[in-house]
């Protein structure tokens, strides 16, 4: 019996990913990482910023991600979010200049703590990437 099933990621440029031949996905849901294997039971849930992690049976891919929402239903994991990145096309200098980005916004007077948390998420993981 298999244990395969189908991942699509799509942000607004385009289908980032669709793979058919996945084994398990790890999020960063809000509610803390988790794990996804075929036959999950059915959800949605909110994404932070945070590292999505898809295995198959051939290789493991990481990706950034920035925000998002996350359905699982009938063995299909639909992600849609407006910025991912694949970790491996991201270079010190892209991570740095996003950090730099984020640093800027959550300095900002006006900003709420929900904007703030989820600005120093952010920051928290793509330094942790940079070290890397």
């Amino acid at each position: 019996m298999s244990e395969e099933f189908k991942v699509e990621i799509v942000n607004p440029e385009r289908s980032f990913l669709l793979k058919e031949d996945v084994t398990e996905v790890v999020i960063p849901a809000f509610e803390g990482e988790m794990g996804i294997l075929k036959d999950h039971i059915s959800l949605i849930s909110f994404l932070k910023p945070g590292i999505i992690t898809v295995y198959s049976k051939s290789e493991e891919d990481k990706y950034f991600v920035e925000d998002g929402i996350v359905e699982f239903k009938e063995n299909n994991l639909s992600i849609l979010t407006s910025s991912i990145y694949k970790i491996s096309d991201l270079d010190k200098n892209k991570i740095d200049q996003i950090v730099k980005v984020a640093e800027k916004e959550s300095s900002e007077e006006n900003i709420d703590d929900q904007k703030r948390y989820l600005i120093d998420q952010k920051i928290e993981v793509l330094k942790n990437l940079s070290v890397n």
